[in-house]
């Protein structure tokens, strides 16, 4: 599969798992985050910049952050960073 396609739709899970957060919908934001995770496996990663990988390390990492407004707004940045990266190819 494409990896544009791939990463646009990982970039909207990640910020639907942002909304789900700030909602206090943490069901909502646990099942797009499975699907985000789960896309990082369709990737073709030889051809993806190291800085996205490392953002993608930096969203597992995330998961164990207690404030979960603080987990909303790095979900959210790095959702507009995957995002950023898609329509700056």
């Amino acid at each position: 599969m494409n990896n544009d396609i791939v990463l646009s739709s990982m970039a909207m899970d990640i910020k639907r798992v942002a909304l789900g957060y700030y909602r206090g919908s943490y069901k909502m934001a646990d099942k797009f985050l499975q699907e985000a995770l789960k896309r990082k496996n369709e990737l073709d990663q030889k051809t993806i910049k190291p800085y996205l990988l490392n953002i993608f390390n930096k969203i597992e990492n995330s998961l164990s952050e207690k404030n979960d407004l603080e987990k909303a707004d790095r979900f959210l940045m790095y959702g507009t960073l995957v995002q950023n990266y898609v329509l700056k190819k």
